[in-house]
């Protein structure tokens, strides 16, 4: 049975002479040069520099393996040839990092030999999915693009985490098999049905993620990633919250808060505002429509709360259903949090409203609610095209504004009936 320090390269050798406590010195640099090289066994390569130690015993004891008069305090390089040869002595097969590995208690190159691993892994993960791509069918191949997929998996992490999983092959074996029952263009498919028999199993987790990274459909809303392949994700979870605005033909009672699922933002037709200055207001977080619900309505501030809630990140489907409310004369005011996702949604709902405006993402607003912190908010230039001032800023302060530090402010805008400077 091999040795777990050394695979056995000790077998049949005597190591106790060179086992010495006097010579822990020496064998504790050839490890570290072992752990540095990546190489366990040091039996060839260039020499390694020791510091001769300053007692006379620990010196005498390396006498025979390092050549010379051994003064304390002298750096000499040490021939790992040499080296070699004289621990041979002792065992066939001994080797100077052998010993080191002993001495130390420990396997040397820990590091080195986990690389290796994980590229040999790598290489398997590449070869199965060339191999895969080739067989599947044309529509799905131009998908996943054999040339590309592995340096996509590897760019967002994915070699890594499924060298992690319980069973790479297992998973990646799964997503394949996903992936080889995606509709070709024109078609659709019910992401239930992808899995035979297990109607859930894309629910959540890793193996509905994987086949996302796999078709390049990573990076976007689940929902938007899936309706990109030709797969219809579950119509009636999720879609925007909303008081105060309603599909035509709808009765909803006044007040009341009421969601629309992606089913019936599919087909929207919304109620026309009725007068050309009515403003709707899109958030992100259910705690401002839910406070302007619960913000009574007075003689100073008669106006009926009309807010809509993405609870999130919006799906291009709820884009496209706040885009429709310009299209049905509603003016169309919009925000989120001042973070990285926050701005990536207002960004998203002016691509496809174009005619709405920010509501309340200025910089001076952002300076209102924001603090100096120490985080690290990874932000480019044209994260905030509205205000080319606000990523610097954010940038000197190092720390987000939610929405509800806003909340007063926000309440007034909304029980007014207009965003801030808007005229009436």
């Amino acid at each position: 049975m091999n040795c777990p320090l050394c695979d056995g390269a000790c077998d049949g050798a005597d190591l106790a002479p060179l086992l010495n406590p006097e010579l822990t010195w020496l064998w504790q640099a050839l490890a570290t040069a072992a752990d540095r090289r990546g190489d366990e066994s040091l039996t060839s390569g260039p020499a390694v520099t020791v510091t001769l130690p300053a007692e006379p015993a620990q010196r005498a004891a390396a006498a025979g393996l390092i050549d010379g008069q051994l003064e304390p305090g002298q750096n000499r390089r040490v021939s790992l040839e040499r080296l070699t040869a004289a621990v041979a002595t002792r065992g066939p097969r001994l080797t100077p990092g052998a010993v080191a590995a002993h001495a130390s208690n420990r396997r040397l190159a820990a590091n080195a030999r986990r690389r290796a691993q994980q590229t040999a892994a790598a290489d398997v993960i590449r070869t199965r999915l060339e191999r895969t791509a080739a067989d599947l069918p044309r529509h799905v191949r131009e998908l996943i693009g054999p040339d590309t997929v592995f340096t996509r998996l590897r760019t967002q992490g994915w070699i890594t985490r499924l060298l992690n999983a319980p069973d790479p092959s297992a998973l990646l074996g799964q997503a394949v098999q996903v992936v080889t029952q995606l509709p070709p263009p024109g078609q659709r498919i019910d992401r239930r049905l992808l899995v035979p028999g297990n109607p859930h199993a894309l629910d959540t987790g890793a193996l509905p993620a994987l086949v996302l990274a796999l078709t390049g459909s990573s990076g976007i809303p689940a929902r938007s990633g899936w309706a990109r392949l030709g797969v219809d994700f579950d119509d009636l979870l999720g879609g925007l919250i909303i008081t105060g605005i309603t599909p035509r033909g709808w009765r909803i009672p006044p007040g009341a808060t009421y969601t629309l699922p992606p089913r019936e933002l599919a087909r929207i037709d919304w109620e026309p505002p009725g007068r050309p200055d009515r403003w709707a207001f899109v958030t992100e977080n259910p705690s401002v429509l839910a406070a302007a619900s619960n913000h009574p309505i007075t003689q100073d501030s008669p106006a009926t709360p009309r807010v809509i809630c993405t609870a999130g990140t919006p799906s291009q489907q709820e884009c496209d259903a706040v885009a429709a409310l310009s299209d049905a004369g509603w003016n169309v005011a919009v925000r989120a949090d001042f973070d990285q996702a926050g701005l990536a949604h207002v960004r998203a709902l002016l691509a496809a409203a174009p005619a709405a405006i920010t509501w309340r993402m200025s910089t001076a607003d952002y300076l209102a609610a924001a603090v100096t912190g120490t985080d690290t908010l990874h932000l480019q230039d044209a994260d905030a095209p509205w205000d080319e001032h606000l990523v610097p800023a954010m940038r000197k302060h190092r720390v987000p504004a939610y929405e509800e530090d806003l909340l007063p402010a926000l309440l007034a805008d909304i029980t007014a009936g207009a965003p801030d400077s808007c005229p009436p």
